[in-house]
């Protein structure tokens, strides 16, 4: 999937560089999906070269996996920006510091949620009781203290994401502040029905979808508003 992904990104930027003139915003955000996709095959071996797979616990990894993830929303925010300059219909918006300031704290959330996910895996709970008690256990592992955060910031965060897409159509018409509304409120209800079902692989993937999914109409509302 990596090489397919890699052949992909390396003919986007062939043909933005064939179909745009020197200078074009479309030459500048599929470079830079280049180079975050190489960032991401090295972090990803780096994972690997480091150990930091299987049943390690160490902090190193939960920091690791987080820049890991960053770097793929880089990665996706960049593709998402080629796909969108390319439209010959597009105009900057006024870039409304309230919009973009949901960009870092949705990165914040998405890193707390691929923290509370690596504890969902390492230290499976049989029940929702039993995972509140493993939270709260005195000699709970730095994984399972930072687990509790996630459902804090990502209601938080999702409020906020609401608040700017509510404000945005308060101001024009906008079919990404619909989209955006829409999946911060579907992915509160995900997170709630991850929590309930015990954190299934199915869930989880589901989840991560919905929370990059958000991240792109968050990154374009961001340039369109």
């Amino acid at each position: 999937m990596s090489g397919v992904a890699l052949a992909a990104v390396v003919a986007l930027w062939l043909w933005s560089r064939v179909s745009f003139r020197r200078g074009s915003r479309v030459r500048a955000t599929s470079l830079a999906s280049f180079v975050f996709l190489i960032t991401e095959a090295l972090l990803g071996a780096g994972l690997v070269l480091f150990n930091y797979v299987d049943k390690d616990q160490s902090a190193g990894r939960a920091s690791y996996l987080s820049l890991h993830l960053v770097n793929t929303l880089l990665l996706l925010g960049a593709l998402a920006l080629t796909a969108w300059f390319s439209r010959e219909t597009h105009r900057w918006g006024r870039r409304s510091p309230l919009v973009i300031a949901a960009l870092p704290i949705a990165m914040l959330v998405t890193v707390t949620g691929a923290i509370a996910a690596l504890g969902d895996t390492l230290f499976p709970a049989t029940s929702l009781a039993q995972g509140l008690r493993q939270d709260l256990s005195g000699g709970a592992s730095l994984l399972l203290r930072l687990r509790v955060l996630h459902p804090v910031f990502a209601i938080a965060g999702a409020l906020y994401f609401a608040a700017a897409s509510i404000v945005v159509l308060r101001t024009r018409p906008s079919k990404l502040a619909i989209y955006v509304l829409i999946l911060a409120l579907a992915q509160l209800a995900a997170g709630a029905i991850n929590v309930i079902l015990l954190a299934p692989v199915w869930m989880q993937i589901t989840h991560l979808l919905l929370a990059d999914s958000l991240w792109i109409g968050l990154v374009l509302l961001a340039v369109e508003f």
